[in-house]
This record gives structure tokens, sequence and C-alpha cells, in this order.
């Protein structure tokens, strides 16, 4: 497997807990300490501190030292190779859909196929 694969797969194992998506959703709107992080959660500040060095080894976020602050900042690069994989198989699915659509006009006449229901 190649080093991105394995970033991949270490971002999105990161991603499937809930409470990691929302520390990542909230660093996106700005950096925080761990102590930050914790406010809102009805865990400790250990629980937290691990949430973090998860998505810290999954490459999501880095943390830095200002001053008496150890700040966790976002990584947004690591969204670019998420969103190349995605993006990817997305392409692929439409391309498969318009082949279906493409069959189907065939076989029942170009242009004649049913509008679907908008309900």
């Amino acid at each position: 497997m190649d080093e991105d694969s394995e970033r991949l797969n270490r971002v999105f194992a990161a991603l499937a807990d809930p409470t990691r998506r929302d520390l990542v959703a909230r660093l996106a709107g700005a950096d925080a300490t761990v102590g930050e992080l914790a406010e809102p959660y009805d865990i400790s500040l250990q629980a937290v501190s691990k949430h973090v060095k998860v998505l810290e080894e999954a490459g999501l976020v880095t943390r830095s030292k200002v001053a008496q602050r150890r700040p966790v900042h976002l990584d947004a690069e690591v969204f670019d190779l998420m969103t190349k994989w995605i993006e990817r198989y997305r392409r692929q699915a439409e391309e498969r859909y318009r082949r279906l659509d493409s069959l189907l006009d065939r076989m029942t006449g170009a242009g004649t196929r049913p509008q679907e229901d908008a309900s």
C-alpha cells in the first residue's frame, strides 16, 4: 500500500469517531488548546487529549507551542488528499450513471424515458 493510501486509512479511521469529527469542525473555525476543546464535552481532559493525539497521528492536526499555550491547529492540507480520493470515485460513479442513462434512452427511444417523480 502506498503512503497516500496509508494516510487516508488513518484519516478516515480518525474521523470515524463523532467526537473527533466535532473537534475537527471546531478547529476549522479557530485554533484551540486541549482545555478549550474539552469545555463542551462531558468527558475528561485526558480523553479529549487522546482524541487530539489520534487526530495528530492521522495528520489532521498539529500542536505548536506559543508561550505557555499549546494550541491545536487544523492541517487543511490533508483535506486535499481526501477530496482527491472522493472526487475520483464521484467521477467514476457519475460516468457509470451517464452510461446507464444512455442505455435506458436507447432502450426506450431517445428522449422518451419518463421523468422521475419529484416527490
